[in-house]
């Protein structure tokens, strides 16, 4: 039976989960879980993998949106994570140029600063030669003049000068749901809104699979598989404590905010990443007529699917914005949209948020559950390649089955076959012709081109119907959302299949209403599913657009 990303035969994929026992099964649908699960289907392994929510409905939706380097960490010394890290964003660009933009990050110094001119370009030279950074994309100084000329907006008092140097912009929800679906394409069985309730064991208490409940309707069905690994991300404990093995380490977790204005409110042309006067560092980013300004940095305890916005973190990037661009008189009434999500750290004793390790980690319990948790979203493919090594000489050794070396360092995700990242631009150029002839205006084209990579041509095919309440763009990318990137929820499309509720959240404010009948529709819902789904969007968008 062909695996399938349809909303509409979920209850093909359950059939497929439970009648079929696995080599490997995955928990967590965030881009760790969905890097395993495609590495582990190119090895010519069988894979499951089951997520509680959405695909990237937690981490993995709500970062600062950059495949980076981790420039960062060479304040920390962390060299190998600096070098590993550099090589995997180019990676991560060839294979999905469609989701990753070079962007060159502008780096001000200022008198008193946490950089200076000397720190600032031996620390860019030695991310160059330490991320294998290519000749065209290498660092450049700056004079005080030309850092003010790169970036009107920021400061003057002070100023001593810059450093610029190139950042690959993502968007991290589409990213993932892409290697979901390139998984699926090549045998992979995944499923959202199934939560991994239990556990089940071998006579000598070895895990061999989960009882997994369908959050849709509410019915239990058994997963068998050889391996199971824990990558549920932020929820890498609660997982563990199922099966009652949570000493040693364990997560410690940390709130990142950003919020959005329009350009017209703030017209910054470069991205900006600068310190703060309590030495922490911001992006300030450019996006699509948008400006997105973050991050905070600290601990958080709590349910993180109920994660509010703060007015103290709206107030903390606010003092950063007129720190470091004081023209830029914005007030609370310009945030358009905000995002909160948390980072899962690795417990260190006495460090804070901004000191502690990003780096992944691996463990595994008595029962043989294996565990990761760690790492950053620029990692992900390096970090499923190092856990499915391992795995990989556990089912040698003890079912005699061979796997593959890793193939993931030359696989395209879905939509990202466009020829290479150096084809993109002609691809992009095409494609956007190609939604001009069906009646789209030329900048809805382009970025839907820039959207779906290859897959385009399937959303402008939907596109092509009319929809009596619906913009064509959108009724087509509501319909490919449906037929092949399984959106059971409203929120699952508004948020994390397009990104509206943070870039555009007026088109989600006016087409709300057309956008949940369609569904309800499609879907068949009951007068009170509607009304349970339209309360669920209805608090995403007054947590985007308010303060607590």
């Amino acid at each position: 039976m062909r695996t399938t990303a349809s909303a509409l035969k979920r209850t093909q994929t359950i059939d497929q989960l439970q009648n079929q026992s696995f080599d490997l099964l995955v928990i967590g649908g965030g881009i760790t879980g969905c890097g395993i699960a495609l590495d582990a289907i190119s090895r010519g392994l069988s894979v499951a993998l089951v997520e509680m929510q959405d695909f990237a409905a937690g981490t993995s939706s709500r970062s600062t949106k950059l495949v980076h380097g981790g420039l960062r960490y060479l304040k920390q010394f962390e060299i190998k994570e600096v070098a590993e890290l550099g090589k995997e964003r180019a990676v991560v660009y060839e294979n999905g140029p469609h989701v990753t933009t070079p962007v060159w990050m502008l780096l001000p110094f200022h008198k008193g600063g946490t950089f200076g001119k000397y720190s600032t370009n031996i620390g860019l030279r030695t991310y160059d030669f330490l991320a294998g950074v290519k000749r065209s994309e290498r660092r450049s100084m700056l004079s005080a003049l030309e850092t003010q000329q790169k970036e009107p907006l920021v400061k003057t008092d002070g100023l001593l000068g810059g450093g610029v140097y190139v950042e690959y912009r993502t968007d991290d929800a589409r990213l993932t749901i892409e290697v979901a679906k390139a998984a699926i394409e090549k045998g992979a069985v995944l499923l959202n809104y199934a939560k991994a309730e239990d556990f089940t064991y071998t006579n000598d208490k070895q895990i061999n699979g989960i009882v997994a409940k369908d959050l849709v309707t509410q019915s239990t069905f058994p997963v068998r598989a050889k391996k199971v690994i824990n990558a549920a991300g932020p929820w890498v404990d609660d997982v563990r404590s199922i099966d009652g093995h949570v000493n040693g380490k364990h997560l410690i977790l940390s709130k990142g905010v950003h919020i959005v204005f329009d350009e017209s409110k703030f017209p910054l042309h470069q991205a900006v990443y600068f310190d703060t006067p309590d030495g922490r560092m911001v992006f300030a980013i450019p996006r699509n007529g948008k400006t997105y300004v973050g991050t905070t940095d600290t601990f958080y305890e709590g349910d993180q699917r109920d994660m509010d916005i703060k007015q103290e973190d709206r107030d903390y990037i606010m003092k950063a914005i007129h720190y470091m661009f004081p023209s830029v008189q914005v007030t609370d009434a310009d945030i358009e949209s905000s995002w909160a999500g948390v980072r899962p750290l690795i417990h260190e004793e006495g460090k804070n948020p901004s000191e502690i390790s990003r780096k992944d980690e691996t463990w595994e319990s008595p029962s043989g559950l294996i565990t990761i948790a760690g790492g950053k979203l620029t990692g992900y493919r390096k970090m499923a390649e190092n856990v499915l090594d391992a795995i990989a000489k556990q089912l040698q050794t003890q079912y005699n089955i061979s796997a593959k070396p890793c193939q993931t360092k030359h696989i395209p995700i879905s939509g990202g076959d466009v020829g290479g990242s150096a084809n993109l631009e002609y691809f992009i150029e095409q494609r956007t012709q190609m939604g001009m002839n069906i009646g789209l205006e030329e900048a809805e084209a382009r970025h839907l081109a820039h959207l779906y990579g290859a897959n385009v041509d399937m959303v402008f095919s939907y596109a092509k119907v009319p929809h009596p309440t619906l913009p064509q763009g959108l009724y087509g990318q509501l319909q490919y959302a449906i037929q092949h990137e399984m959106v059971v929820h409203p929120n699952d499309f508004m948020i994390r299949r397009t990104g509206n509720l943070f870039f555009n959240i007026q088109q989600v404010i006016d087409y709300k209403e057309a956008v949940l009948d369609e569904m309800a529709k499609v879907f068949a819902w009951s007068s009170e599913q509607r009304t349970r789904y339209e309360a669920d969007l209805t608090k995403e968008i007054t947590r985007a657009t308010t303060a607590q």
